[in-house]
């Protein structure tokens, strides 16, 4: 009985849309973007990972910059996080790549078949490097170029480095991770410029405003801050970053990508026959 009436909610969800499994027609959609989309990066070689990444980290630093201008301006973090999208923004149309934007799509793609655990750990390791030397060289020019956003570099790095290894830190990062895979799933949801620009500014208020724990984000603020004169080091940034990364892999892939990946089972096992029989 139980079987039956299941048949038949999937024989009416098959009438209703236009794709041949049981499906939402977005859904589908949303899913063979992803996948696609996915597969591309992985395939992707060494030297466009890492231009990638650099230029993904050039164009984060042009959102910092907006950041410490707007609040030493105002002195309000949920401004100086609203402008900061305007790099979010420059990653989307510029289609560059930051490091903790690779938890969804990618390894959708390498759950569907299309790509090996070997190209996720490339994409990431890649990606991650370029990130943050492409923000260390940007974080330089703008302490040389704007001195007196100095003082505020130096008061934004200290509030990543000197917060302690507690409950509240670790929850932040988690946090990180969530804002920014759901950030990506938003842009992925629709075909709408207008729509995933909106979605980066959401994104960007989110970790910004909020100053949640974002590995790479905070990360060229600390250097920022570093460049300008710091009461510290790299070493008391390499102690904050570790464990930032790390939960911001967990908030992505064990909240936001693990919840999609079970609601897209079905699809994932016919990619997964379809990638075996072309291969």
């Amino acid at each position: 009985m139980v079987q039956a009436r299941q048949d038949d909610q999937d024989s009416a969800r098959e009438e209703l849309g236009e794709t041949d499994g049981p499906t939402e027609d977005e859904l589908q959609d949303a899913f063979d973007t992803i996948v696609s989309d996915g597969a591309q990066r992985l395939h992707r070689s060494w030297r466009e990972i890492l231009t990638t990444g650099f230029a993904g980290g050039l164009e984060v630093g042009a959102g910092i910059l907006l950041l410490f201008a707007v609040y030493a301006e105002t002195g309000s973090h949920l401004l100086a996080g609203l402008a900061f999208g305007v790099g979010f923004v420059a990653l989307l149309l510029a289609r560059s790549e930051l490091f903790t934007e690779g938890f969804l799509v990618p390894v959708t793609a390498v759950a569907a078949g299309r790509a090996s655990v070997a190209q996720l750990g490339k994409l990431w390791g890649g990606t991650l490097l370029a990130n943050l030397l492409g923000g260390w060289l940007f974080m330089w020019l703008i302490v040389r170029a704007f001195p007196d956003l100095r003082a505020t570099a130096v008061e934004s790095g200290r509030h990543f480095v000197d917060a302690p290894l507690n409950l509240q830190s670790a929850a932040l990062a988690v946090l990180a991770g969530i804002a920014i895979t759901l950030m990506t799933r938003m842009q992925h949801g629709t075909e709408s410029d207008v729509a995933k620009i909106v979605a980066a500014f959401a994104g960007a208020l989110l970790l910004a405003g909020l100053q949640l724990f974002h590995s790479v984000l905070d990360s060229l603020i600390i250097f920022a801050a570093l460049h300008a004169g710091a009461p510290f080091g790299y070493a008391d940034w390499l102690a904050w970053f570790w464990y930032s990364a790390l939960l911001n892999m967990a908030g992505g892939l064990l909240v936001v990508t693990l919840l999609r990946l079970v609601r897209s089972k079905d699809m994932l096992k016919e990619e997964r026959a379809d990638a075996r029989a072309g291969g």
